[in-house]
């Protein structure tokens, strides 16, 4: 049975990593995209670029999110002590930064929510 579960649990936490490279990719392209319409435009650039400041911020927490998640995958198999102390020390960098880039992220838009009232 473990000769099993070992496999699958590394194809899945390397599902997790290439999801979590492909959300952050994506994002990255998205804020560059808002970010040259700025350029190329007259706009706000204020607003423009709080956007996609924005944009990247959501694209980099649920980013970690799956990085978490394919890092908790990895304990589930992980053979000693010292490789599941690795682990939750990786979790709990990941988790304090997305912790402090949602915080980030919710004070940046709170000015822009009460302009829209």
């Amino acid at each position: 049975m473990f000769g099993i579960i070992k496999p699958l649990t590394g194809l899945m936490a390397g599902i997790c990593q290439l999801l979590a490279i492909l959300v952050i990719f994506i994002g990255v392209i998205k804020a560059l995209i808002i970010f040259m319409k700025d350029v190329f435009s007259s706009s706000e650039s204020i607003r423009d670029i709080q956007e996609s400041r924005m944009e990247l911020g959501h694209s980099f927490s649920l980013g970690l999110g799956f990085l978490i998640g394919a890092s908790i995958v990895n304990t589930t198999v992980a053979p000693a002590w010292d490789d599941i102390g690795k682990l939750a020390a990786i979790i709990a960098l990941r988790t304090a930064l997305n912790y402090f880039l949602l915080r980030e992220i919710n004070i940046r838009t709170e000015p822009l929510n009460k302009k829209n009232e």
